[in-house]
């Protein structure tokens, strides 16, 4: 019988007239990566500070939310010695060396010196920042801050580690050594809480991946399990204004979904044969064939409308 780290039930949130999260239930898995997809506005920031006691739970429901044991309604500092919050900003005191943030942070867990000391090295190694133990703040590179980041939410060795889009903005090379990082924790015991709009960042850390729209729940399961319930195996994306009725026969195109924007049209379709017949006929359109991808659920998912709270 699987061991939940999180267990959310029914829970609502409301600012005002916006309407935060709606009705959302969820269950996390010990020592798994669970991610949360969605628009800006789909309510994934409130739903994670809800977690942590940072926002309180709304008041017109019969929600409940359990995390590693304890309601974050009245055990918050119970939550936050066992966990590690990585937010979106990389909020360090620009005014402080490497060092001293992270020993300034070690105090909010009543570490002895010699064990901050300790524990400061080995996250330093772990995250490839042992040079840069005497910088300050400002001497780092983006991906260096985000990192360090990274390393003062280890601090006290958490069994449940929350990151808000821990690698927005950040280069290719620093993504994918954070996504090891990420992957060493999880094999070691630390549950993961993730929210990203990175899709090859969920698909290659994410056990079970919850998109939300709006406040709402609205598809999960893991990667593979989105891919092969929520959308056909291959599109052929053309670019440029094309007819595909004076290409192929009305026949033809009832097997395939078209998905249209102004400038893109994307054909699906599991028999990627028939988009290679359909491909053969595009003269001076430019066109590409590829396997869907998880881009593509969430966009079936959400629209390519953009969410009115953005």
């Amino acid at each position: 019988m699987a061991q939940f780290a999180i267990t959310v039930k029914n829970i609502s949130k409301s600012f005002g007239k916006v309407n935060a999260v709606r009705d959302l239930s969820f269950e996390v898995e010990a020592d798994t990566c669970y991610g949360f997809l969605g628009p800006n506005g789909a309510g994934k920031t409130t739903m994670m500070k809800m977690l942590y006691g940072k926002c309180t739970m709304g008041k017109n429901g019969d929600g409940s939310i359990n995390v590693l044991g304890y309601d974050p309604a009245n055990n918050e500092l119970a939550i936050k010695y066992l966990s590690g919050v990585v937010p979106q900003d990389n909020n360090l005191d620009e005014e402080l060396d490497v060092i001293s943030n992270l020993m300034v942070y070690s105090r909010f867990y009543a570490l002895p010196r010699k064990a901050a000391t300790s524990r400061i090295d080995y996250l330093l190694g772990f995250m490839e920042l042992s040079d840069k133990r005497a910088a300050r703040i400002r001497e780092l590179s983006g991906g260096m801050q985000r990192r360090l980041v990274i390393a003062r939410a280890l601090m006290n060795n958490p069994k449940l580690l929350i990151l808000d889009e821990p690698t927005t903005g950040l280069d290719p090379q620093v993504r994918h050594l954070i996504w090891d990082k990420l992957r060493q924790l999880k094999r070691h015991g630390t549950t993961i809480l993730l929210t990203t709009h990175y899709m090859e960042e969920a698909f290659a850390l994410c056990d079970t991946i919850l998109i939300m729209d709006k406040g709402a729940g609205i598809m999960r399961g893991s990667p593979a399990e989105l891919l092969t319930k929520n959308i056909e195996k291959h599109v052929l994306e053309i670019t440029g204004s094309q007819k595909l009725e004076t290409i192929v026969d009305a026949a033809l195109l009832q097997k395939m979904r078209i998905d249209s924007t102004q400038e893109t049209t994307r054909v699906y379709c599991d028999d990627d044969q028939l988009l290679r017949q359909l491909s053969g006929g595009l003269k001076d359109a430019h066109y590409f064939l590829r396997q869907a991808n998880l881009e593509d659920v969430f966009l079936k998912a959400t629209g390519r409308a953009l969410n009115e709270r953005q």
